[in-house]
């Protein structure tokens, strides 16, 4: 791994490798490519990302799609679908950053990369990095199929950018829950457990794969006010798949897309000093 560092002394005469900031992008991209060589090896690491969202498009597309009505969907419950797979994959962008870096962690993997002259950073940039390039493949598979389902982008071309960048931009946000969770749990196990036992309710008490308003009222303001709804809403929207938004619905789905940056800007911004703070206590305590 090539670095960016000069020696200086310490008080006490010993040599200690000084850091430039400017290697810190080299050596996070390192990581990355460290990390993308790894999934190479064990292929059946893009299973989530590829086989999984296919699976979810073609269950709910031709099983449950008959009997969930949508109306007013150009294209029926198949188009509508789509914006509620991707919020949900790009969600579980956390998961997967939470169980790389726990087992990253317990093979002291970690450990042997702080004890190289790197930026500490760098561990968490590299990781963020290939975790979003790998649910960037699990959207690319899920536009691909929803194309054979019958889903078309019906909004312009600055729309669908706009799109896709709020999903990546919400999988940079997941990113940092999963740092969180992969620094504060002791074992793959735990991540899974306590991933599997939040992020599933998460992503399915929202409107990704039903419309809310025939939900309860107390279940339905829950889901509305849900940032995973938020989300899903402003994708549908700039893709031209959506719905008309009922007048009593809450103020989230008047306005998804603000929404949605709020959601994300706040998110990272208290999420991600408790992250650092944990990867820091976890890894050097």
């Amino acid at each position: 791994m090539t670095t960016d560092t000069t020696t200086r002394r310490s008080a006490s005469g010993i040599a200690r490798p000084e850091i430039k900031p400017t290697g810190l992008l080299r050596q996070s991209l390192a990581i990355t490519r460290r990390n993308l060589i790894h999934i190479k090896r064990m292929p059946e690491m893009l299973m989530d990302v590829t086989i999984q969202p296919v699976m979810f498009v073609l269950l709910f597309a031709y099983v449950f799609g008959g009997s969930i009505a949508v109306k007013g969907s150009p294209a029926g419950y198949r188009e509508w679908l789509m914006g509620g797979i991707m919020g949900q994959t790009i969600a579980f962008a956390s998961f997967v950053v939470a169980v790389g870096l726990t087992s990253d962690i317990d093979k002291g993997i970690v450990d042997r990369m702080r004890s190289l002259p790197i930026n500490p950073s760098a561990v968490l940039v590299g990781r963020s990095i290939s975790s979003l390039m790998h649910s960037s493949i699990g959207i690319l598979v899920m536009s691909v199929t929803g194309l054979f389902v019958g889903w078309r982008i019906r909004g312009g071309f600055p729309q669908a950018v706009l799109a896709y960048a709020l999903l990546l931009l919400w999988g940079f946000a997941m990113i940092w829950i999963g740092i969180l969770v992969g620094s504060a749990m002791r074992s793959v196990e735990a991540v899974n457990g306590l991933m599997f036992t939040t992020m599933f309710p998460i992503t399915f008490l929202a409107n990704t794969f039903a419309p809310t308003d025939k939900m309860p009222h107390a279940l339905r303001v829950i889901a509305e006010w849900n940032p995973i709804s938020s989300l899903v809403q402003a994708v549908r929207q700039l893709w031209g798949n959506d719905l008309p938004v009922p007048a009593d619905a809450q103020l989230p789905m008047h306005h998804p897309i603000v929404t949605t940056l709020i959601w994300t800007i706040g998110l990272t911004l208290v999420i991600a000093p408790l992250a650092i703070r944990a990867f820091t206590k976890r890894t050097q305590g």
